[in-house]
């Protein structure tokens, strides 16, 4: 069911809205559409201070359910401290900035919660909801219909759609739609663009958009879908793995072994002449992402990663590359090392060329390979510098698997 601007707030909103950077602007304009994933911004609001007490104002209502009405009065409290004169009025206007800002948080943080769920849950289900006092005709028209996850129509109609929109998504599995009387997914309306005008009374002057039918200008998009593409790990600079003997905390050791190394399917190599977008296309597709929208990842145990074409994007030319020294075949078992790891790791590092300290978590898997003699190790491993992925054939001594095996142990595979 839809959910309301002053409905419990969750982690993902309230993420969402705090990691916004405060911008002032002189128009509504001056931020537009998918910007609004990076920026708070407040119409007119031109003064550092000033949007930063509406940003706190705002997350108070977020994180303390505050209503309206509770609203209204920072909202005084601050027009009367800076002296703002702001256009429309009072109520009006104190209206738009709380309803605006919950419902974007809000959808934003449903999007990257449905996205983590795609999977189990792929198919979503537009509501429009009936609290609406002035209702669009073109939402009313899209209530109940059910669309994959990944149909093209949700990369325009992703509420919120308008000014005071309240529709909502719900994601439903297969067995949901057999329920409802489904064989599968309805079909998307065509999407009908029309040029629209705005900002006419903006500083900079009006500018032309096109939106699609039934979506006011600047909210074609799928709020927070942008912050979610920047929260892909970009490669590490230095593709090599931090040994043992590094600086770093903790240094503990482990002092068991690792489970056997599984058998790797000949049919998980991949072949060796593919390009490097169709390498990426095919690690992608492990995890339900696309070469142009990232996926949500659970790992074992529980924890957050987001996966898209960026952990493969260098960052010194901005080219894609995923076949380094001839690896690419083997990216698949990297795959296999992130969904299903024989251990987990996490550890502090000091980076002597930053000057600053990171915590690090890795993925570790062993494979054993049709024609090899020593077992393949997989390491995916990530921290606030990047990530990195390494596939390789070490030695069988095991001293290089035992170097990676440091820190503290979050994870540990079942497998003996």
């Amino acid at each position: 069911m839809a959910v309301s601007a002053t409905s419990l707030p969750f982690r993902e909103q309230n993420e969402f809205l705090r990691r916004k950077l405060n911008l002032p602007t002189n128009g509504w304009t001056d931020v537009y559409g998918r910007e609004h994933d990076y920026a708070f911004t407040v119409a007119g609001a031109n003064r550092d201070d000033l949007v930063a007490d509406f940003h706190q104002a705002v997350q108070r209502a977020i994180e303390g359910g505050t209503t309206l009405e509770q609203f209204r009065q920072d909202f005084d409290r601050i027009v009367a401290k800076y002296g703002w004169s702001y256009n429309g009025g009072r109520n009006w206007r104190s209206r738009v900035i709380y309803e605006t800002n919950l419902r974007s948080s809000y959808m934003a943080g449903r999007y990257e919660q449905l996205m983590a769920v795609r999977e189990e849950r792929p198919y979503w289900q537009y509501l429009h909801s009936d609290a609406v006092e002035f209702p669009r005709e073109e939402h009313e028209a899209w209530n109940g219909m059910v669309l994959r996850w990944d149909d093209p129509w949700w990369q325009y109609h992703f509420p919120i759609n308008a000014w005071g929109c309240q529709c909502g998504v719900r994601a439903l599995s297969y067995d949901d739609l057999v329920r409802m009387g489904k064989t599968g997914p309805d079909t998307a309306p065509a999407i009908v663009w029309e040029t629209r005008t705005i900002g006419q009374r903006s500083p900079q002057g009006p500018r032309t958009v096109q939106v699609p039918l039934g979506i006011d200008p600047g909210f074609e998009h799928i709020p927070g879908q942008a912050r979610l593409v920047s929260a892909v790990p970009m490669p590490r600079v230095s593709e090599e793995l931090i040994p043992a003997a590094a600086p770093g905390l903790p240094n503990r050791p482990a002092t068991d072994q690792l489970p056997p190394p599984r058998t790797y399917p000949t049919e998980r190599v991949l072949p060796d002449n593919l390009t490097d977008i169709a390498y990426v296309q095919r690690y992608l597709d492990e995890f339900g992402a696309t070469l142009e929208t990232p996926a949500v990842v659970r790992d074992v145990i529980g924890e957050r990663l987001v996966v898209g074409k960026e952990l493969f994007i260098e960052r010194k030319t901005g080219e894609l590359k995923a076949n380094k020294r001839g690896r690419g075949k083997w990216l698949l078992m990297l795959a296999d090392a992130l969904k299903n790891p024989d251990e987990i790791w996490v550890r502090m590092e000091w980076l002597g060329a930053l000057k600053k300290s990171v915590i690090r978590r890795r993925y570790l898997a062993r494979f054993a390979v049709e024609g090899e003699v020593a077992p393949a190790v997989a390491v995916f491993e990530v921290g606030a510098d990047g990530a990195v992925g390494v596939t390789t054939f070490p030695p069988a001594d095991g001293g290089y698997v035992e170097g990676l095996r440091q820190g503290v142990r979050l994870y540990r595979s079942e497998r003996r």
